[in-house]
């Protein structure tokens, strides 16, 4: 077996793309977004300053998922935290190893500036629950608030 975990280039568009459609059309989520976010997300981590990292994730030489980073500041954290907005792995691979070994990628590959990480789980999805927990994250008691303006305006 060999996992290998790579940023996503521009020839990776396609299979980005129809990824995280899906990921956005499975129970992992509360609701499907537009496929235009999609690629506003991946044309953002095409940038050399991007605000949104994905990486693609490879099992025996396929396509074995994604994941997908952002970029913020946190007072209350004292410095930069990376959000796991998104871990996508294909059926075919799950229960492979894929999930922990991003996790693990993403701690060696972090800089001392980058304080906290931190994400989203539906309260169903168990299976990530149990692996997040495994990994030493703990729940964080904050209700989120959002309030959506239209996409560019």
């Amino acid at each position: 077996m060999m996992i290998k975990i790579r940023k996503v280039q521009e020839s990776d568009r396609e299979s980005y793309l129809q990824m995280a459609h899906d990921f956005y059309h499975s129970p992992a989520v509360l609701h499907p977004i537009p496929d235009s976010f999609i690629e506003k997300t991946f044309n953002e981590c095409m940038k050399e300053d991007a605000y949104a990292i994905a990486y693609l994730l490879e099992y025996d030489g396929e396509t074995a998922g994604y994941g997908l980073l952002a970029k913020t500041f946190s007072q209350e954290a004292g410095g930069f935290v990376f959000w796991i907005e998104e871990l996508y792995v294909l059926e075919k691979f799950r229960s492979k190893g894929l999930g922990g070994k991003f996790f693990q990628m993403l701690e060696e590959e972090r800089s001392p500036e980058v304080v906290r990480f931190r994400l989203e789980v539906e309260d169903d999805n168990e299976r990530a629950i149990a692996l997040y927990r495994r990994l030493g994250y703990e729940e964080l008691k904050y209700s989120q608030m959002v309030k959506d303006f239209a996409a560019g305006g």
